[in-house]
């Protein structure tokens, strides 16, 4: 029997910046098939803790509330402590998984909440964004005017999704095609911005570019293939970059004044 280890390391001033933000963070990594939270505890040291999960990748954090994706089906995990309860262990929060809704197999790469506080999911794997139903696995809400048909081929790998105002208004994809898998041939420069409510591209020429957020007034977005993180001029259609990150970049968030950036190996 093989067993393994888990071994975490961070920067010398991680633990510092988590207490002094008051922040813990929570990614997931479906090569080993977990969730992970990170926090600091009640000592000062760093608190690492994961479960397993199927395939999960795309989360989203509301209230008390995660929303993650996984091979097939959308996880819902609550927190159930009390606002200043800590439970035995020393936690402040303790999520537990709540609700399960079966899509099957649709790979959600991206899952936000909407004003109606529906979830949307990026169906990677149908092209296209979908809502839960009741009868079928998935409703079809949107998908890029390239999209003939929706069919579980993996055609352009579409796989990001930013909200605006609670709307759907950006997705990212890694290339225009309308063929089984076609998007493999376009990795290097094929990688595009599109704008759901007009459906036009909006951005062009980058490399399978990953997690578009608006923020504080800004599309921001990783140029994965290139380790680039940084923002869309909306007006020329341009990537600017601000920082390039050592890795291959998938998952974006922001808190404050910090851009938080999951890299793979």
């Amino acid at each position: 029997m093989t067993s393994f280890q888990l071994e975490i390391t961070s920067s010398p001033y991680f633990v510092n910046w988590l207490q002094e933000q008051g922040v813990s963070l929570a990614f997931t990594t479906y090569q080993s098939n977990r969730l992970f939270f990170v926090g600091v505890k009640s000592n000062g040291r760093l608190s690492a803790f994961e479960r397993l999960f199927d395939r999960p990748m795309g989360i989203y954090a509301q209230g008390h509330d995660l929303y993650m994706g996984g091979a097939y089906q959308l996880w819902k995990l609550s927190n159930v402590l009390e606002s200043g309860q800590v439970e035995p262990g020393g936690y402040d929060a303790l999520y537990v998984p709540r609700t399960g809704w079966t899509t099957g197999d649709i790979s959600i790469h991206d899952v936000a909440l909407d004003n109606a506080g529906e979830a949307v999911m990026v169906n990677t794997a149908f092209s296209c964004l979908v809502k839960l139903d009741d009868r079928f696995s998935f409703k079809p809400i949107w998908q890029p005017k390239f999209i003939s048909r929706l069919v579980p081929e993996d055609r352009c790998h579409l796989y990001g999704l930013a909200m605006v105002n609670g709307e759907p208004t950006y997705v990212t994809a890694v290339g225009q095609t309308d063929a089984v898998e076609g998007w493999r041939s376009h990795r290097r420069d094929g990688g595009v911005v599109i704008d759901v409510a007009s459906d036009e591209v909006v951005a062009s020429g980058l490399s399978m570019p990953h997690s578009p957020r608006f923020y504080k007034g800004k599309l921001w977005v990783l140029n994965s293939g290139q380790g680039d993180f940084g923002y869309i001029d909306l007006a020329t259609g341009k990537f600017e970059p601000v920082t390039f990150c050592a890795g291959f970049t998938r998952g974006l968030a922001f808190y404050g004044d910090y851009a938080l950036i999951g890299t793979s190996k």
